[in-house]
């Protein structure tokens, strides 16, 4: 039997939030949780999950949630470049200091 999955306290909070989210934005849409389940190709009940904030629900099914909120996109920016930036600072770093052209074999340097 697995052991159950028990995440740190700051992904306890973000999931909580994301969660909470999705359920006012499905309220907000005025939309019945049985119709977001059936966009979203599962069970009330687990939609329930979601909006409770279940980390074992997949994120597949965090993905279609969003999907059938129109909400899809953002979840496609979260680990994009232009919002990491510690990778930026770490791929900068790593930049050569001195660019230099390679030369073609057998070619002199008067051209």
């Amino acid at each position: 039997m697995p052991t159950p999955h028990h995440p740190p306290a700051a992904v306890r909070r973000a999931m909580r939030k994301l969660c909470a989210d999705i359920h006012d934005a499905r309220r907000r849409r005025r939309l019945p949780m049985a119709v977001v389940a059936e966009r979203t190709f599962t069970s009330r009940s687990t939609l329930q999950r979601v909006e409770a904030g279940d980390t074992n629900v997949s994120i597949g099914i965090y993905a279609g949630v969003l999907q059938a909120l129109g909400l899809l996109d953002g979840l496609s920016q979260i680990a994009d470049i232009s919002n990491d930036r510690i990778g930026q600072a770490l791929a900068s770093a790593e930049l050569p200091k001195h660019v230099h052209l390679k030369r073609k074999p057998g070619a002199s340097r008067d051209g």
